[in-house]
Formats: C-alpha cells, sequence, structure tokens
C-alpha cells in the first residue's frame, strides 16, 4: 500500500510526541496508540504501520552491534563504546559479539550505518572487483 502524505504527517507526529525527555516513553506510546484507535480516522490502519516501522527504525538506531573475529580486551572495548556514545548519544545499548567467520578486523552496525572493517568483508569485495 502506497504511504500517502497524510498518512506520513500523521505517524511522524506521532513519533516526535512519543519522546519524553529525548527517550522514547513506552507509556505516551500506548496511549497514542490508543487514541487512534479510539478515533479511527480515515487509514489509521496505515498510520498504525507506518508508526510501528518508525518505531522499530528508532529503536535500531540506539542500539549497537559490534562483531569482532575474537574477544576485544576491555580497555579497546570501553574506548570504542565511548567513541560510539559521542556520535549517536548517551542511550546507546552496545552488543559485543565474537564471530570467528570473520577471520579479523571488526564490523559495527548502528541502525543502518554498517563499517565493515573486516578479513572478509574486503575478501568479498576483492572477489567482486574481479
Amino acid at each position: 500500500m502506497k504511504i500517502n502524505k497524510e498518512i506520513r504527517r500523521l505517524s511522524r507526529a506521532m513519533l516526535t510526541a512519543s519522546f519524553t525527555d529525548g527517550q522514547l516513553d513506552h507509556g505516551r506510546i500506548a496511549s497514542l496508540v490508543e487514541s487512534l484507535i479510539a478515533r479511527k480516522p480515515r487509514n489509521y490502519i496505515a498510520v498504525l504501520k507506518n508508526y510501528r516501522r518508525l518505531l522499530r527504525l528508532e529503536v535500531e538506531k540506539r542500539r549497537a552491534r559490534v562483531e569482532t573475529a575474537s574477544e576485544l580486551d576491555s580497555e579497546a572495548g570501553s574506548t570504542l563504546v565511548a567513541n560510539l556514545k559521542k556520535k549517536y548519544g548517551n542511550d546507546l545499548a552496545t552488543e559485543f559479539v565474537v564471530n570467528p567467520q570473520l577471520l579479523g578486523g571488526m564490523r559495527i552496525q548502528v541502525g543502518s550505518d554498517v563499517w565493515d572493517g573486516t578479513v572478509r568483508g574486503r575478501l568479498e569485495r576483492l572477489q567482486q572487483q574481479l
């Protein structure tokens, strides 16, 4: 289903109203959804679907996944977390994962931003070029 301007505008307004002090407020989210369902404006199902998509993207922006080929030492991990929080905000949740298939290096994903400095990624890019 195509999202028209009205659906986009309403869902963005709901997302903006979902924050309290820069944090997503679950109580506000629930009350916004309940009030929209009670009013049942035209295309309210599409508005709810787009609102859910926007909420999912917002939550993903606040979650970092760091994949490495071997375990990081605590100093490197804390420096990395500090740099990521400086760029994305203090409410960033960080998850460290050891993935030996990467062969070496590090892959960081925050929302839709991905930095791939792994040996495996470089080999795949080289293979595509050849």
